[in-house]
């Protein structure tokens, strides 16, 4: 498969038409950045990054593994969420912001890189085995999805989905759409 403009644009369009989850995740694509970035937000918007990531399987995901992720994530102390949270938007690269979510209980890679894109979703983008397998498919990745992917690994997925965001001509958040859509 090669990915497109037109085949990015044409799936972006049907995940925002059939996707169930879309309207929640554009408000919060445009609001948690600013709410991440002032400070301005309360312990279940950061919940809600973990409880999405798990949640867009729509039942794919095995319910228990889930549920102990979200309940492990609530176990930490918010002040340390917090400032985990503002040691991202501070952050300058990728590994940076990963290697101080990934301290937090219930943040492996996958998880940060979820919370990376609702910080930055202009910088950054989520992986998973989806959006992974379709990369691969489009022969921009050449590994099978490393589960869970490590941070050097994520590094050099964001550096191919940048180079793809740039040679495509749209943003992060348009190809995950695609990526997902792709993939189902």
């Amino acid at each position: 498969m090669e990915l497109t403009r037109s085949l990015v644009e044409t799936q972006a369009r049907e995940y925002r038409e059939r996707e169930p989850l879309y309207a929640v995740e554009r408000e919060n694509i445009e609001t948690l950045p600013d709410a991440f970035a002032t400070g301005e937000y309360g312990r279940r918007d950061a919940a809600w990054v973990v409880r999405w990531y798990y949640r867009r399987f729509l039942g794919a995901y095995p319910d228990d593994e889930r549920r102990d992720a979200e309940e492990r994530f609530w176990e930490n102390d918010f002040e340390t969420v917090r400032r985990a949270i503002a040691d991202v938007v501070d952050a300058t690269d990728a590994a940076a912001g990963l290697a101080r979510l990934t301290d937090l209980a219930a943040v492996d890679v996958p998880v940060g890189s979820a919370f990376l894109m609702f910080v930055d979703p202009d910088e950054y983008i989520v992986v998973g085995p989806r959006e992974w397998s379709a990369l691969r498919e489009a022969e921009a990745l050449s590994r099978p999805y490393p589960d869970p992917p490590a941070i050097p690994e994520y590094v050099d997925y964001l550096e191919r989905c940048r180079s793809l965001t740039a040679r495509l001509e749209c943003n992060y958040w348009t190809l995950y759409r695609a990526l997902w859509r792709l993939s189902s």
